[in-house]
């Protein structure tokens, strides 16, 4: 029989996961140095540069720009490249407000319009959650924290409130990951979703509206306060 283990197919299926591991990690290193300040807003992004730093092709290089200028973290200027752009609390300030619309208003449907066992799944998240909490994991938290609110977007049962909810989500990600650093700031959120939780499951929209309003604003308060 013939052993097809080092095909070229076989080459290019392995090395398809490790390549989005590799621009995961560079796309996480450098919002993380924006978002810090390190790396100052015009700076131009040199995947010469940054093939070098990180010891990889270009090509995860790529990827890893290319999602940045997705969270509006850079973007692409003719004969310049991909540029750090400028991040001022005006513009945090904006899109928190903006995403704290969206989810208010996804809150207010997933109160009337989830399942029985989309609650019970929400309810159940949040305790794994709470034993996350006394870990002490931030890395964990972070990873449910944001299936959390993707299980309340989900919860609206309109596409379209679903797309545009991802899309502001996408583009908060690294400062809503950059507030959930400190075990005093996880305790809290996940105080707060438990409030979410608790309307969501006593079908109360108004309620939940109250509650994701003051959850984006408790958030957007610890970004801004740790901006340079």
């Amino acid at each position: 029989m013939k052993d097809d283990r080092h095909s070229p197919g076989r080459r290019s299926g392995a090395a398809r996961p490790a390549r989005r591991v590799h621009s995961t990690m560079i796309a996480a290193q450098l919002e993380a140095e924006i978002i810090a300040g390190q790396i100052a807003a015009g700076t131009r992004l040199d995947e010469q540069s940054l093939t070098r730093r990180f010891g990889v092709s270009r090509t995860p290089v790529r990827e890893a720009l290319h999602a940045l200028v997705a969270r509006s973290l850079a973007q692409r200027i003719h004969y310049r490249g991909v540029v750090v752009t400028e991040i001022t609390r005006d513009r945090v300030e904006e899109m928190f407000d903006a995403m704290g619309e969206i989810e208010a208003l996804c809150g207010r449907l997933a109160a009337e319009r989830m399942s029985i066992g989309e609650r019970a799944g929400l309810e159940d998240l949040h305790r794994r959650m709470g034993e996350i909490t006394g870990q002490g994991d931030a890395s964990a938290y972070e990873t449910a924290n944001a299936t959390f609110h993707e299980l309340i977007l989900h919860g609206t049962h309109n596409p379209d409130l679903i797309e545009l909810g991802a899309t502001l989500r996408l583009k908060l990600a690294p400062f809503r990951k950059s507030q959930l650093q400190s075990a005093e700031r996880i305790a809290r959120s996940n105080e707060e979703h438990g409030a979410i939780v608790n309307a969501i499951l006593d079908r109360d929209p108004a309620e939940a509206d109250r509650t994701l309003r003051r959850h984006l604003i408790s958030a957007a308060r610890e970004v801004l306060t740790r901006m340079p």
